[in-house]
């Protein structure tokens, strides 16, 4: 997939990208640079977020050793 960088320096997101992300008009996205590579991460709205621990154990979080 390949987008272009326009003269203002915007570029447009593919429908399919934006559909299976489910990012909106307005919503606010993180760009992260990681060894030459830009990562568009899209914002989450803390309501959003809301019981997505619930059940979660300590046994079910990474170890330090398991994160890059």
């Amino acid at each position: 997939m390949e987008i272009t960088v326009s003269s203002k320096y915007q570029i447009v997101i593919p429908k399919e990208v934006r559909q299976q992300l489910h990012i909106r008009t307005g919503q606010k996205l993180q760009v992260i640079l990681r060894d030459g590579v830009i990562c568009l991460v899209p914002e989450v709205d803390l309501q959003d977020l809301r019981g997505v621990l619930k059940g979660m154990t300590f046994d079910d979080i990474r170890d330090h050793h398991d994160r890059f």
